[in-house]
């Protein structure tokens, strides 16, 4: 069965959404730190700390983690502060 979103691995990085890290303190070390991203075809990369094992036996009924998904946390002042760059549906 096909899926009905599929990320597509040829998206480049368009533009940050909310601040840098180190903007908001949450990293000292540029290389190593969260961040949002819209990619150009609007889909959105999150870099943040993979939790997927740590959390996979705590999920919510009705959420899954798929084999080739993971499950990442950011800061939360991170999207707060990004919320100035999402669109309201």
């Amino acid at each position: 069965m096909a899926r009905l979103w599929e990320a597509d691995p040829s998206a480049l990085f368009a533009k940050r959404l909310g601040k840098s890290a180190a903007e908001l303190g949450n990293s000292e070390d540029e290389e190593k730190c969260p961040d949002i991203w819209q990619l150009d075809n609007g889909d959105v990369a999150v870099i943040g700390r993979d939790l997927t094992a740590v959390y996979a036996s705590h999920l919510p009924t009705g959420v899954s983690i798929g084999p080739d998904e993971r499950l990442v946390v950011i800061p939360g002042n991170m999207l707060i502060a990004a919320k100035v760059d999402i669109l309201d549906a």
